[in-house]
């Protein structure tokens, strides 16, 4: 034969292979239609007209189109159909039927799949027995009669399943008949995404599965528990479902002798602690559990032959020492979480890779690379530095390195103080005067001249006159109730507490603590601004008088709290009565955590209440709830005088 003889026919396979790719979108019969007529060759190189490859040859006789049909098997590797409907399956059989061992189909890919149970497992019953290997299922209805299926896995040459978009309209049928399919099948490769999944039956018997991908389903905690089917798995990822437990993760994969690769980002996973130890299979080598709920306490829950971890957005505020040793550990991802300093070595031994960008790291450790021997590069940049003299150590420490800091230096800039913002710290400078201790004391004395000036500076600074007024109408507030109500010192109670609140938190004052305190068992009668202000006052002389006629007042304390100048007030004129009386009348609740950096200079009552006192702290968890309000109505634990008691089931 030719090269030109060649090169027709091969033109010849290709178109036919065309018209197969879209079967769907040409008129075709189930008995004898056949395809297009084209244009071929015979083996001497005359010109000769046929018809084309017969699709669906009823008779299967052993013609010149046969023929070529063999030939379009053993050069055709992938083929792609789309629309398949009820309808047409037996078409789609047919033609799948004719791809057996030996032939040179090995992928398929099938789209917009809209089929009954039946239909769709007589479609992947006939690809298990071809030569397929590698099968794509794109956007799957499956309409109904979903029931038992007794599978022929046998003399497959199927490596790969991907099934993406499952879409299940049978309302009621058993799952597990779905489940057992998939579970059960003998091949290496399974994927299974965005379906609303929410189980998976471990495999019948032990099981070829090499990689299973679940992305995006409705997983949860009791996938595979107590499953010992799975020893050959390497590769288990499911990012993007409901698992809440790491401690049931662990469990899950300790009969997994052989997984060395896990994903579990983006879940809701937590872990407080525990009496029982996480058992992680041996052969893990790297976790993924980025944008999850983890908090310190995950480093107690660890696998200990781990290699890279990756454990970025979560809400780890430090590394806590001596809890984790994790002396095979490299690579260690703990960006977009709440470190304020970076994390020692002490038991990450083999460390060579950290990354601690977006945290909350004002002054990095200068030492980090002394206790850190073997790290090769640190990302710490997009970090709020603040650029002092204790920074000026780090800054050092970057040029002795030897180029260790990657980001170096367009990802290191001053965040504080606000002056410097944006410079970047290879341009950051302090002179020696300023960060050194002997010469500064020195200078002071040098400027005793400016004593009174600083003074000055302080009182604004520290708002002085602020303090100065406020304690100016506490006290002529004091004197008028003296004056109107001579008699009645004793008797002016009226509500158990005042509460103080941000406009901000008021959605959880008004739909979590009045409603738990008011309407619960042994009501209590609170007072709000917005009910109990009376008209006509000052703000300020309606704050004196809800604090003086409330037996507590509850502080609700978040970051919006020291942004409130009202709650300023509450808190300085609640902070007077608590020394003036020598009365135990404050009660703090953190809804939310408060850094430090954040509260201003003249909140330093705030900062000094929140450093001696007890405070209540509003629990995430819905099952500690429960004993929060069982606290708080122990720490308010007052019996008004009966009128006003009777008041309380009035709001």
């Amino acid at each position: 034969m030719s090269e030109n003889t060649r090169s027709l026919r091969n033109f010849f396979v290709y178109k036919c292979l065309f018209a197969l790719t879209f079967w769907n979108y040409v008129s075709l019969s189930v008995e004898n239609k056949l395809l297009t007529p084209s244009n071929s060759f015979s083996e001497d190189g005359s010109d000769q007209k046929i018809n084309s490859l017969p699709l669906l040859n009823k008779d299967r006789h052993q013609s010149k189109s046969s023929f070529d049909w063999v030939v379009i098997q053993n050069t055709t590797e992938s083929l792609s159909l789309s629309e398949i409907m009820n309808h047409n399956v037996k078409k789609l059989v047919a033609l799948l039927s004719n791809f057996r061992k030996g032939s040179g189909l090995q992928n398929l890919t099938l789209t917009n799949v809209s089929v009954d149970w039946s239909a769709l497992m007589e479609i992947f019953q006939t690809v298990w027995h071809s030569s397929i290997e590698y099968f794509n299922v794109n956007r799957v209805t499956q309409l109904a009669d979903v029931r038992s299926y007794d599978f022929d896995y046998s003399g497959t040459s199927m490596k790969a399943l991907t099934v993406r978009k499952i879409i299940i309209t049978d309302l009621y049928f058993s799952q597990d008949d779905i489940y057992k399919i998939f579970a059960d099948m003998n091949i290496a490769d399974m994927t299974i995404t965005e379906s609303e999944m929410i189980h998976m039956l471990c495999p019948s018997s032990v099981s070829p599965f090499r990689h299973l991908n679940f992305l995006k389903n409705d997983l949860t905690d009791f996938l595979f528990q107590k499953c010992d089917n799975l020893v050959e798995l390497e590769t288990l990822i499911l990012q993007r479902n409901k698992f809440e437990s790491l401690l049931k993760v662990s469990f899950m994969t300790s009969r997994m002798k052989s997984l060395k690769y896990l994903d579990m980002s983006n879940n809701l996973l937590r872990h407080d602690g525990a009496d029982v130890q996480c058992q992680w299979a041996a052969s893990l080598r790297e976790l993924d559990l980025s944008s999850n709920q983890l908090a310190d306490a995950v480093f107690e829950c660890l696998p200990v032959n781990i290699k890279k971890l990756n454990l970025q957005n979560n809400q780890i505020s430090s590394v806590p020492k001596g809890m984790a040793d994790l002396k095979s550990l490299e690579e260690l991802n703990l960006a977009s979480n709440r470190l304020v300093d970076l994390p020692g070595c002490s038991g990450f031994t083999s460390l060579q890779f950290l990354n601690t960008e977006m945290n909350l790291i004002l002054t990095p450790s200068a030492d980090f690379f002394q206790s850190c021997p073997r790290v090769r590069e640190l990302q710490a940049g997009h970090n709020p530095f603040k650029c002092s003299c204790e920074l000026q150590a780090f800054i050092r420490l970057e040029r002795q390195s030897g180029g260790k800091l990657s980001g170096w230096p367009s990802a290191y800039v001053c965040e504080y103080p606000e002056g410097l913002r944006g410079t970047e710290l290879k341009d950051f400078h302090l002179s020696e005067l300023a960060c050194n201790t002997t010469l500064l004391l020195v200078t002071a004395l040098l400027l005793t001249l400016v004593l009174v000036a600083v003074v000055a500076f302080l009182c604004i600074y520290l708002d002085v006159p602020w303090y100065v007024r406020m304690t100016w109408q506490w006290t002529q507030t004091k004197r008028r109730a003296w004056h109107d109500h001579p008699r009645e010192q004793e008797t002016v109670l009226q509500f158990h507490a005042f509460i103080s609140y941000s406009e901000r938190d008021a959605l959880w004052v008004k739909n979590e603590l009045i409603p738990n305190l008011e309407r619960g068992e042994g009501c209590v009668q609170l007072c709000q601004h917005e009910r109990n202000f009376i008209p006509g006052k000052s703000i300020v002389e309606n704050i004196i008088n809800c604090i003086e006629k409330s037996y507590k007042s509850i502080f609700v304390l978040s970051p919006n709290f020291v942004q409130s100048e009202w709650c300023h007030y509450e808190l300085y004129f609640a902070h007077h009565k608590l020394f003036s009386e020598s009365s135990n009348s404050l009660i703090l609740i953190l809804l939310e955590p408060i850094p430090p950096y954040v509260i201003p200079a003249r909140y330093h009552k705030l900062k000094a209440l929140m450093a001696k006192r007890t405070y209540l702290e509003w629990p995430k968890e819905r099952s500690k709830r429960a004993l929060f309000w069982a606290n708080l109505r122990a720490a308010i634990n007052i019996n008004l005088p009966s009128s006003d008691e009777n008041r309380c089931g009035e709001t």
